[in-house]
C-alpha cells in the first residue's frame, strides 16, 4: 500500500532527473529499484474489488510508464558486466512488452480467455501460458483442510470473479473473431472447474465456501451469455500481421528472427524430422514394434522405470549435474494410465516409451531450481512478463529431447528414437501453422489442419481439444507456438558458439558444465543466454538502441 502512495513522488522526483540529465543513476543498485517500482507499477490500480483494465485507467497512467521507461534509457550501461548488462536488457524486453500490449495486443479488449480466473495446475513453464491477468484464483497453491488464513485467502480470491466478469462486459470491444469465439470455451470451463470445485469433499459442507463459489459460477455463466451474444457480431481478424509480429518477437522476447525467417526454420525442421524418422523406420525395420502400455500396471512399471533411466542417463553419461530435487520434481508428472482410445498426441508417445516426453520435462527441474535455489540477481529470481521467457523454456525443453537421443539415451531402444522425431515434427508443424494464422492467412482451424496433416502417423488426429488449445494459445500468444523449434535453434547455435570458444582456447567442450552454466544463468532468452555465455552479441545486432 506505501508503494503505491509513494509511486507518483518517486516518479516526478525521476521526471526531472532525465529532464536536468543527471548521470547519477548509473548504478546496477539503481536498475535494481527501476525493476521494483516497473513491477510496481506494471500491475493495475484496483477498481471494485479487481484490477482495472479499463481504456481510461491505461491511458491515464501512460506517462507514468513514459518516465520509467525514459529512466531505464538513461541509465549507462557501458561500464557494467556482461551479467548485469543482460539484466538491464531483461527490464527492457518487459517494457516493450507493457508498450506492445497497449498498442496491439490489447488482450483485455480483443480475447475474452484473459479474464479466465481459476487455474488448477501450476504452469510447467515460470508463468501462465499466454496473456493472463493480475487476480488469478490458483487452486493448485492451497492444500486441504484449510487454515483459517488460507481460507480467508480463498475467499478473497472467489471475491474479485464477479467484480472483474462486469469489468470484462465494458472492455472486451475488440473484434477478433477467433480469438472471441475459442475465448468463450475458456470461460465456460472455468465454470465446469468450479462446479467440480464445490463438490469435493473438503469444501461441499463449507457454507461461506459453497456460497463465493456460487456467486462465481453466476458471474462466470453469465459472462459466458454475454459473450456469446456479442459474438455474433464479431468478423474481425485475430492475428496480429507480419509486421507487429517481427517487431513483438526481436524486442520483446528477443528472438531475432523475422516472421519469414520463422516459417523458413520451422519448415526446414519440418522436413528434417520426417526425414530423420523415416531414416529411423528403415535402420529398426527388423526389430519389434514398440508396444504400449495397456493397464494401470502396465504403464506405472513403465514410467517407474523410465523416470529411473533418465536420472541415471543424465548422472551417468555426466549431461548436467543432477540435483537432489531432480527426481522427486520428475515423480510427481509420470502421469498414469490413458485408454488408447482417450489418448491424444503426447500420451500415445507416453505410452509406447515416456523418456522422449520426460525430457522435456526438463521444466519441472527448472521450476524446482527456481523454488529451491532463487537465482541471485532479483531481476531473474522470478518469472518474466509477458511469457519473455519461452525460447529459453520451450525451447531447451525441445532440445534437449533430440540431444539425450544424440548422447545415447535410447541405446537400449533403438524404436523410442522414433518417437523424438514425431514430437519434433509435430512441433515444427503446429508452430508453422501458427505464423501463417498471425499473418492473417490462415484461420485457426486452417492452421490447426496443418498442425494435423503434418504430424506423423496421424496422431494428432485422435483427440481434437489438444488441438483446438494450442492453436488458441498460440494466436493469444505471439511467438509462442514457434519458441519450441525456434528456441531449439537458438540453444543449437549457443552450443556451436561455445563450443567453438573453447576450442580457440584450447579447452575441452564438456557437455555437463555447458548445461550447469546454462541453468544458473536462469529461465531468460537464449539470446541473451549466449551473449553472456559466449561474450558475444551477434544475436542483439538487429537491435538499434
Amino acid at each position: 500500500m506505501k508503494r503505491h502512495i509513494l509511486l507518483p513522488i518517486f516518479l516526478i522526483v525521476f521526471s526531472l532527473s532525465i529532464e536536468a540529465q543527471n548521470t547519477s543513476f548509473n548504478k546496477y543498485e539503481d536498475l535494481v529499484q527501476l525493476f521494483k517500482d516497473w513491477r510496481s507499477f506494471e500491475k493495475p490500480p484496483i477498481k471494485n474489488g479487481a484490477p482495472d483494465y479499463s481504456a481510461e485507467t491505461f491511458e491515464k497512467r501512460w506517462p507514468k510508464f513514459k518516465v520509467l521507461r525514459n529512466w531505464l534509457k538513461e541509465i549507462d550501461t557501458v561500464n557494467w558486466s556482461t551479467e548485469n548488462q543482460v539484466d538491464w536488457m531483461l527490464v527492457w524486453a518487459e517494457m516493450n512488452g507493457y508498450d506492445f500490449n497497449h498498442r496491439v495486443l490489447k488482450p483485455w479488449v480483443r480475447d475474452p480467455a484473459y479474464y479466465k480466473s481459476i487455474w488448477t495446475s501450476r504452469s510447467d513453464v515460470p508463468a501462465h501460458e499466454g496473456p493472463t491477468n493480475h487476480a488469478t484464483t490458483e487452486l493448485w497453491t492451497y492444500a486441504f483442510p484449510l487454515s483459517k488464513d488460507e481460507k480467508k485467502r480463498l475467499l478473497s480470491d472467489l471475491a474479485i470473479i464477479p467484480s472483474l466478469n462486469e469489468q470484462a462486459k465494458m472492455n472486451l470491444t475488440g473484434n477478433a473473431r477467433e480469438l472471441w469465439i475459442a475465448g468463450i470455451r475458456d470461460i465456460e470451463g472455468q465454470s465446469t472447474v468450479l462446479r467440480n470445485f464445490k463438490e469435493k469433499e473438503e469444501v461441499k459442507n463449507d457454507k461461506k465456501i459453497v456460497a463465493a463459489v456460487n456467486t462465481a459460477i453466476e458471474a462466470t455463466d453469465d459472462l459466458v451469455t454475454w459473450l456469446k451474444a456479442e459474438g455474433e457480431n464479431k468478423t474481425g481478424p485475430s492475428g496480429i500481421g507480419k509486421e507487429n509480429y517481427t517487431w513483438y518477437l526481436q524486442n520483446v522476447h528477443l528472438v531475432p528472427l523475422t516472421w519469414d525467417d520463422e516459417v523458413l526454420l520451422l519448415k526446414r525442421e519440418l522436413s528434417r524430422a520426417w526425414t530423420a524418422l523415416k531414416l529411423e523406420e528403415h535402420r529398426n525395420r527388423k526389430l519389434p514394434e514398440l508396444v504400449d502400455a495397456d493397464s494401470p500396471e502396465a504403464y506405472d512399471k513403465m514410467a517407474d522405470r523410465a523416470a529411473k533411466s533418465l536420472i541415471n542417463f543424465l548422472d551417468q553419461q555426466e549431461i548436467v549435474t543432477v540435483k537432489p530435487y531432480f527426481e522427486p520434481a520428475l515423480r510427481e508428472h509420470l502421469g498414469e494410465y490413458i485408454p488408447r482410445e482417450k489418448r491424444n498426441f503426447f500420451y500415445i508417445g507416453e505410452h509406447y516409451d515416456p523418456r522422449p516426453l520426460y525430457s522435456h520435462f526438463y521444466h519441472w527441474f527448472e521450476l524446482a531450481r527456481m523454488d529451491l535455489e532463487p537465482h541471485k540477481s532479483e531481476i531473474r529470481r522470478g518469472p518474466l512478463l509477458y511469457n519473455i521467457f519461452d525460447s529459453r523454456n520451450e525451447g531447451t525443453a525441445t532440445a534437449v529431447e533430440e540431444m539425450f537421443l544424440q548422447a545415447g539415451l535410447y541405446d537400449d531402444s533403438p524404436r523410442s528414437k522414433e518417437i523424438v522425431y514425431i514430437m519434433i515434427a509435430q512441433r515444427a508443424a503446429r508452430g508453422l501453422g501458427s505464423l501463417y494464422a498471425h499473418a492473417n492467412e490462415m484461420t485457426m482451424e486452417e492452421a490447426g489442419s496443418i498442425h494435423s496433416e503434418y504430424t506423423p502417423r496421424g496422431w494428432m488426429k485422435t483427440e481434437k481439444e489438444l488441438l483446438i488449445f494450442e492453436q488458441h494459445l498460440y494466436l493469444r500468444q505471439p511467438g509462442y507456438g514457434t519458441s519450441y523449434i525456434t528456441g531449439k535453434y537458438l540453444l543449437e547455435n549457443t552450443i556451436a558458439e561455445y563450443a567453438k570458444m573453447k576450442e580457440s582456447q584450447n579447452k575441452d567442450f564438456v557437455t555437463r558444465e555447458f548445461f550447469d552454466i546454462l541453468n544458473s544463468i536462469g529461465n531468460i532468452p537464449i539470446s541473451l543466454g549466449h551473449w553472456q555465455m559466449t561474450g558475444s552479441r551477434a544475436h542483439l545486432e538487429y537491435l538499434k538502441n
